[in-house]
């Protein structure tokens, strides 16, 4: 199995102590946090798109780009990008750029994206999105694999004879396609031979689970051998110490601070509890043992080769998290790792490569 580490950069006050950093401040802890996550060896770190707050992560290859600089082997993801709402010819230019800069660790993790804002500034509603994001997929693709583009669609100018630049250092770029509860997104994975994302942090594992198998029965369908079928699965939250009543205290006040927030908003709530949490969601809050456990049963649904974490703080004690993060690789990554045996992702496909 292989671990990245993700945000979606929220910018908010710290849950526990009420202290809201800069963005300048917020933007420098996820580029530190990503130079973390290679010295302590996990596999990948990824970077969401959202355009609303209370988040400032709405644009992934800047803050990726700045990651490239600093690190040197990490696997470099979106999470997700969100082409729905994007020119796919100047994504393809960002993103080609930043193939470049990075010796080629790019992966994409894409989807339509959600929330009140798109519609705001962009003018993507439900109505069209689905559609957006299908046909930025293909243009996008396309100008990947292409020097020269004739293309014609419905959301922007026709393309004749269209050369897009710096061409990439990888011909062939891996697209994952992040999913929640929605067939639209697996399907077009499996029709396109792609990998799947299962968001997998809101709800517990049964709609996930059904999603993932749908991804599996229209692989088949479209005739590909069902062991290529790629799937990675995300997590609601994460806090690993050598002892579970350890890892509860401190994850209790984050916890509860989301729960009020979720009340204070009006959102629907699924886990009452921090029990509950633990019990019924993907969080992996726990010892070590507990949370190869929770692992494993998730597996036994989804069969996930790759698995994220979150990057963020999230109001732990100064400390708490790095010393989680280490432990998780120190005591749980590599029971997970000869359990569960996964592909190499592209920057360790290259880099074996570089070896040979």
């Amino acid at each position: 199995m292989k671990f990245l580490l993700l945000t979606l950069i929220s910018h908010t006050d710290d849950p526990v102590t009420g202290v809201r950093k800069s963005p300048a401040q917020r933007l420098r802890d996820v580029v530190d946090k990503a130079v973390l996550a290679e010295e302590l060896g996990f596999d990948g770190f990824a970077v969401g798109e959202r355009h609303e707050d209370p988040f400032i992560s709405s644009s992934p290859p800047v803050v990726l780009s700045n990651i490239a600089a600093r690190t040197s082997t990490i696997s470099l993801f979106t999470g997700v990008t969100t082409l729905s709402l994007l020119d796919p010819v100047r994504a393809f230019e960002d993103y080609s750029t930043l193939d470049n800069l990075s010796d080629g660790r790019l992966e994409l993790i894409i989807g339509k994206g959600n929330g009140a804002a798109q519609a705001e500034l962009f003018h993507v509603t439900t109505d069209d999105q689905w559609d957006r994001n299908r046909e930025g997929y293909e243009l996008f693709r396309l100008l990947w694999e292409s020097d020269r583009v004739m293309w014609t669609g419905r959301f922007r100018p026709s393309l004749v004879n269209a050369k897009a630049l710096p061409r990439p250092l990888q011909s062939h770029l891996r697209i994952w396609h992040g999913s929640a509860t929605s067939t639209e997104s697996v399907e077009l994975a499996a029709r396109h031979g792609d990998p799947i994302f299962s968001a997998n942090v809101t709800y517990p594992v049964e709609p996930y689970a059904e999603l993932v198998a749908h991804y599996r029965q229209r692989w088949a369908h479209y005739g590909r051998p069902p062991e290529e079928a790629l799937v990675g699965a995300g997590t609601a939250g994460f806090h690993v110490a050598p002892t579970s009543q350890e890892a509860q205290a401190a994850y209790r006040p984050i916890f509860e601070a989301r729960l009020a927030a979720q009340r204070r908003m009006g959102l629907p709530v699924v886990f009452e509890s921090l029990d509950d949490l633990v019990e019924r969601s993907s969080a992996i809050v726990g010892s070590p043992g507990q949370v190869i456990d929770k692992v494993g049963r998730y597996h036994e649904r989804l069969g996930h080769e790759v698995m994220h974490l979150s990057a963020d703080v999230d109001g732990l004690p100064p400390g708490h998290q790095r010393r989680s993060l280490e432990l998780f690789q120190s005591d749980v990554a590599p029971v997970l790792r000869e359990r569960f045996p996964s592909r190499p992702l592209i920057a360790q496909s290259h880099a074996k490569e570089v070896v040979a």
